[in-house]
């Protein structure tokens, strides 16, 4: 079975090249709306991927204005718009979120830096946390809650996988604290954090009451990282009203930033390995 694909990540690929070929060529948006009989906003909805599907003959079109010749770059090309067409496997849970699933990212992320205040990240959950967590939620049907719990079960593969994403996460003491479904489940989920914490693609780190005011007091967020240098990073930030997604490079820097002052406030692994060791014991009944 093939590694996943992210149709979103070869969409801003696409886009960007697009962009770039076009800055080469010369042309402004205007131009090459006028050259080719399209609207302006056209155009640059291709390079901003608001358009996610770009057809093979429009793209023909752009490359012969951009005189992209290449016989492999043009095949390149192509293969990008094909696979921003594909359907990853998260498609079928596409009512559980917005237009851009988390998963789609998390497919091709080489690293992803995650923090959480208030529960334990979803990439390291157990499906017992997980229910348990969304039965405290407005999530009453029991249908809807087991295939929230299935599709958070499924983002977890990228941590297994042959080539496996790189996970450093950072956790408030408070995600150990709160006794998620009970204090056996909240012991098990702990015990599933620590086996986790012990693969080599995988840092835990816990931030303790101790350490007073910290620089992740807001909201968690999820800094992924890419293999391809075109694919630059993402922060994906959870909200009240869903999912935001933020990719302009000062809004990146600032969540570097932050995450490189949590990991400052935290303890190291090994101590965060015996603090979590110590909250689990304190569950045993």
């Amino acid at each position: 079975m093939r590694e996943p694909r992210s149709p979103s990540l070869r969409l801003r690929r696409l886009a960007t090249e697009l962009r770039r070929a076009r800055e080469r060529a010369g042309y402004k948006v205007t131009q090459v709306a006028k050259e080719l009989g399209w609207s302006a906003p056209k155009v640059s909805k291709m390079e901003t991927t608001e358009t996610k599907r770009i057809s093979a003959a429009d793209l023909d079109k752009l490359m012969k204005l951009y005189k992209i010749e290449d016989a492999e770059t043009r095949e390149a090309m192509h293969a990008l718009a094909r696979d921003a067409r594909e359907r990853g496997w998260w498609a079928k849970y596409k009512g559980l979120f917005g237009d851009r699933a988390l998963a789609d990212f998390e497919a091709e992320a080489s690293t992803i830096r995650t923090f959480e205040a208030l529960c334990i990240p979803g990439l390291l959950q157990t499906p017992e946390y997980a229910r348990a967590l969304f039965e405290g939620g407005r999530y009453t049907s029991e249908e809807e809650i087991e295939r929230r719990v299935e599709y958070r079960m499924a983002r977890r593969e990228i941590l297994t996988r042959f080539s496996p994403a790189r996970l450093r996460a950072v956790l408030d003491e408070a995600a150990l604290r709160r006794t998620i479904g009970g204090p056996r489940i909240m012991r098990e989920q702990l015990e599933h954090l620590l086996y986790m914490a012990q693969m080599p693609n995988i840092d835990v780190q816990v931030v303790p009451f101790t350490a007073g005011s910290h620089a992740g007091l807001t909201a968690p967020f999820m800094i992924l990282e890419f293999p391809e240098p075109l694919d630059t990073p993402i922060v994906w930030v959870g909200t009240m009203a869903g999912s935001v997604f933020f990719e302009q490079p000062e809004e990146i820097e600032r969540y570097n930033v932050t995450f490189g002052d949590l990991q400052g406030s935290a303890l190291s692994t090994k101590q965060s390995a015996e603090f979590i060791k110590d909250v689990a014991a304190s569950l045993r009944e």
